[in-house]
């Protein structure tokens, strides 16, 4: 049992206790420093073996993608840093970790409301593991992301020592909310968008978002209608059909409209498959497979449906097995990860049902 399940019944004041006794054992400045151990697996081995489960066509697409920049490498390496991760020290409390938790994988989503939210989205790596390893991948993210874009250290560093405070600050203030409250809490983007100093970013950032919420009327480039025919444009080797594998991308799809609650089965239900092809997607998940379908009504209004490989969790080897199992080829059994898009770009633009997002993910 997870030590966070240990203390779901406690009184505020005992877990705060519990806290206190944790941080005692292992302090702030614990975290300050790493060293690469003497027995430190080399990175590049890590990413070879991690290839083995990949389709080996692709995996020069994904190392150039990963050589474009050190944000790129990070992006593509969750596994390397998890090996890093899991030498450092951690208090015992997990969580359901992202296991991939750097920048590029938030992002803004218009719900099935129409409101529009942000938050993580990604969960390619996620599993029960200890609370740290989320919060130093995403901060390093930020430090790395700067130097691409050739901030000072100063900034850089200023980025990720803003991140943990925003961070731990969140997490106190919810922790004095009732559950239902912390349940329902939610980022006003509207309002955090409005707060930024800049004019110039606040005026880049509202017309993403405004993209956002009219992204189901866009097909971005993947999807056309021939003679009354909707099919996917093949752009290999990142776009393009692959008929041994359609029996198994339909299937993927069927059982994914039977895990959806009624309404919104109801809803898929107004709409036809019409095509399949497989798509290559962001940096480390490129060599997993991924397949596109368009969705089309009777009046001809188009939805694109992705379905995506689930592999084990590069977190595994060390927070332990999911309670998932995987099967051999690699994929969760049942069926893949799904995704149901309203639209997708080649770009990696991807959302949650009925929704859109200005981030590449992967």
């Amino acid at each position: 049992m997870t030590a966070i399940a240990l203390h779901h019944h406690r009184r505020l004041d005992e877990r705060r206790a519990i806290g206190v006794e944790w941080r005692q054992k292992v302090p702030l400045g614990s975290h300050a420093e790493w060293t690469p151990p003497a027995n430190r697996a080399d990175p590049l081995d890590i990413l070879i073996t991690q290839g083995r489960e990949r389709i080996p066509e692709l995996l020069p697409v994904r190392y150039a993608r990963m050589k474009t920049d050190p944000f790129a490498f990070l992006r593509g390496a969750a596994a390397v840093m998890a090996a890093d991760l899991a030498a450092n020290p951690a208090t015992g409390l997990r969580v359901q970790s992202c296991g991939d938790c750097h920048l590029a994988n938030f992002g803004s989503y218009a719900t099935p409301e129409g409101t529009p939210v942000f938050d993580v989205n990604d969960f390619d790596e996620t599993l029960p593991a200890p609370f740290e390893w989320d919060v130093k991948r995403l901060a390093a993210s930020l430090v790395v992301a700067g130097r691409v874009a050739a901030m000072p250290d100063r900034d850089c560093r200023r980025l990720a020592r803003s991140a943990a405070k925003s961070y731990r600050e969140q997490l106190s203030d919810l922790a004095r909310l009732a559950p239902l409250e912390a349940w329902n809490m939610r980022i006003d983007l509207g309002r955090a968008v409005a707060d930024i100093d800049s004019p110039k970013i606040r005026r880049q950032l509202k017309k993403r978002l405004a993209a956002v919420m009219a992204a189901g009327k866009q097909h971005f480039g993947l999807v056309e209608e021939t003679s009354g025919h909707w099919h996917i444009k093949d752009k290999p080797p990142l776009v393009r059909h692959l008929s041994r594998h359609e029996l198994h991308a339909r299937k993927a799809f069927a059982s994914y409209a039977e895990t959806l609650q009624e309404d919104r089965r109801v809803l898929l239900q107004r709409y036809r498959l019409r095509d399949i092809a497989f798509k290559v997607v962001g940096v480390g998940s490129v060599g997993t497979f991924c397949a596109i379908g368009p969705f089309v009504s009777d009046d001809d209004a188009p939805l694109l449906l992705q379905i995506k490989e689930a592999q084990q969790s590069v977190l595994a080897p060390f927070a332990g097995p999911s309670d998932y199992p995987i099967t051999a080829s690699g994929s969760s059994s049942g069926s893949a990860c799904c995704r149901l898009l309203p639209t997708c770009s080649s770009a990696g633009l991807k959302a949650p049902l009925m929704g859109g997002t200005f981030t590449s993910g992967g």
